[in-house]
């Protein structure tokens, strides 16, 4: 068992059993062993991958809608452009030099802004950004945002935001925990706790026992906030993850590690917990905000944005391995196999005028 799990084992053994959502919230953020807190989950050398470390035309698409959104906001002379949960600072990176070059004045009266709650990662992205043009500022919490329009990004940040797990069991949907087996060990268990059944998706009354139901009320505290400042201040909003556009069920929790699966309560605080990201759920809290959504498949963004352009670009005068190379990775961004389909897009805009 590693530290963290004989950490949890001893507050499960003294306090009994504990939710999904303290659990992930546990093995990603405890200040001593969590995942997020002492390890360096990114790239080929840590546990995954994300689209920005892929390649650097994905934060340069981005950076284009980032300009468009500016512009369709009246083009403000002064404004914020912050990204949740910046990983090691590659997106951000990629979007002022490319936004830099669209418009150097722009950048020069830009607040760039990163909210980032881990110090670690904080001092990584400083060392990222520390050539890059542009004044960066650093923020723990959404709500520490200065009062300007604001244009936010983020890459993979709702799918690491914990969630609660029901299971039907006789008619009821009753908490799913995690508990101790005889060996003290870690295992899944259900609790006393019932889900509201009007948060539960369409549906859910006719399914069979043993189904799982994900509800995320900090996902959806979250996304208030940023839904709440731009329907104060003003800008938009632009979100990527993996997850799906429908309400549905089922179980979707699971544990990445080494850039394989693993199990979910294997390895506590060494392996990176997730589950997928309910964007109808997302999208109607934005509008219930009184704010436009659009949503869409990572693929159908990257080319709506210019995708095929940017590689042909960035293959005149290459190599055929430097050719391969790019389109390799405009594949994997891209690709109905890869990361295309499999993320989607949440687009959030105040309502046109």
């Amino acid at each position: 068992m590693t530290p963290l799990g004989e950490k949890i084992a001893a507050l499960v053994a003294q306090a009994g059993p504990i939710g999904i959502a303290e659990y992930m919230a546990l093995c990603l953020f405890d200040p001593e062993h969590g995942y997020y807190t002492t390890r360096e989950p990114f790239g080929s050398a840590g546990d995954f991958t994300t689209a920005p470390e892929v390649s650097q035309m994905f934060g340069e698409l981005v950076a284009v809608w980032v300009y468009m959104a500016w512009q369709a906001a009246g083009s403000p002379p002064e404004a914020c452009v912050a990204e949740l949960g910046p990983g090691r600072g590659t997106l951000m990176k990629d979007m002022v030099r490319t936004l830099a070059q669209f418009d150097r004045a722009f950048v020069e009266r830009t607040r760039f802004a990163l909210v980032e709650s881990s110090p670690r990662l904080s001092e990584v992205q400083r060392q990222t950004l520390a050539p890059a043009p542009g004044r960066f500022e650093w923020h723990e919490r959404l709500e520490q945002l200065p009062d300007l329009p604001t244009i936010i990004v983020g890459n993979e940040i709702f799918d690491a935001l914990p969630v609660r797990q029901y299971v039907k069991q006789g008619g009821r949907w009753l908490e799913r925990c995690i508990g101790l087996d005889e060996a003290g060990g870690l295992r899944f268990m259900l609790g006393a706790g019932t889900a509201d059944p009007f948060l539960l998706p369409p549906g859910a009354d006719s399914v069979l026992d043993g189904t799982v139901a994900e509800l995320a009320p900090a996902r959806e505290a979250f996304m208030q906030t940023a839904a709440d400042r731009i329907a104060r201040f003003g800008g938009a909003a632009l979100f990527f993850d993996y997850g799906h556009l429908e309400p549905g069920l089922g179980d979707t929790l699971q544990a990445v590690r080494r850039h394989a699966p693993d199990g979910v309560l294997d390895h506590p605080g060494e392996a990176d917990l997730t589950s997928h990201v309910d964007f109808h759920r997302l999208g109607r809290i934005a509008e219930q905000s009184g704010l436009s959504i659009q949503t869409a498949t990572q693929r159908d963004f990257l080319l709506a944005m210019g995708l095929a352009e940017r590689v042909e670009a960035l293959s005149v005068g290459k190599s055929e391995d430097e050719r391969d190379r790019i389109a390799g990775e405009a594949q994997r961004l891209a690709g109905s196999t890869a990361m295309g389909e499999l993320f989607k897009v949440l687009l959030v805009t105040p309502h046109a005028r």
